[in-house]
């Protein structure tokens, strides 16, 4: 995708930054990224991802829009209510950027299609509440050497992850070997609704300097983050010797 003056003004607040300029702003145009899960999470980071001009973008999501969802899933208004959440997240997103290439998959991440979702792009953006998913798309991931970007919100909380399996590192499941007993997210415990607005902006953060190649990332790293507190602190992901993908 080319730079043409209109994009320029578009984008001229980033293109200023030092760390950005034509270059960075090339490869944000021309970069891939999956998003997987357009809730919460999904809503706020496409929404950036989107401003920013990142020219392809897929989402994934199975769902139509609840009553429920109109809280935190900013995206979406009463009128949307039964719809599919790929199509109106679409629709939205189109009226932010029309250039940007937007791929729907109305379907469920299995075992049997997740390869084939995720292959014509460079970051995978997980948003999906529930560790089963999460489990699957950390492990095709890895399998495919793509770079992933996660986050989950429960309560007043949440965290963000990031792994780039173009490299040797430690996954989702040196963290966490097994999936616990109890599932933990939105619709079991509930969500303080700026969470996943912070989480999902973070999560943008986290997926544009990818792009542009800004040091100082998350990798082999997790951020946790407190609403009550306001705090935001920093975890070691090592490697775990008994990781069922050997790491």
């Amino acid at each position: 995708m080319q730079l043409g003056l209109k994009d320029f003004k578009r984008f001229e607040k980033q293109i200023i930054l030092k760390n950005i300029g034509v270059t960075g702003q090339k490869k944000i145009l021309n970069a891939k990224v999956l998003i997987i899960g357009i809730g919460g999470l999904g809503c706020p980071l496409l929404t950036y991802l989107a401003a920013s001009g990142v020219g392809t973008i897929g989402i994934v999501d199975p769902d139509k829009i609840e009553i429920s969802n109109l809280n935190r899933q900013t995206l979406f208004t009463t009128s949307d209510i039964g719809k599919y959440k790929v199509d109106q997240a679409k629709s939205s997103i189109n009226r932010i950027n029309n250039k940007i290439k937007i791929k729907i998959f109305k379907k469920k991440i299995t075992s049997k299609n997740i390869k084939s979702i995720i292959k014509d792009f460079d970051i995978i953006c997980d948003g999906t509440d529930n560790f089963e998913t999460r489990y699957l798309i950390n492990d095709e991931c890895k399998k495919s050497k793509k770079i992933l970007v996660s986050a989950a919100i429960s309560k007043f909380d949440g965290h963000l992850y990031k792994f780039n399996f173009k490299k040797r590192t430690s996954c989702y499941r040196c963290f966490m070997p097994d999936k616990p007993v109890l599932e933990r997210n939105c619709e079991t415990e509930g969500i303080f609704s700026p969470v996943a607005g912070i989480l999902g902006s973070l999560q943008a953060n986290e997926v544009l300097k990818t792009i542009i190649g800004l040091k100082n990332g998350l990798d082999n790293q997790m951020m946790i983050f407190d609403s009550i507190k306001i705090n935001l602190r920093k975890i070691k992901l090592s490697f775990n010797p008994q990781c069922k993908n050997k790491c």
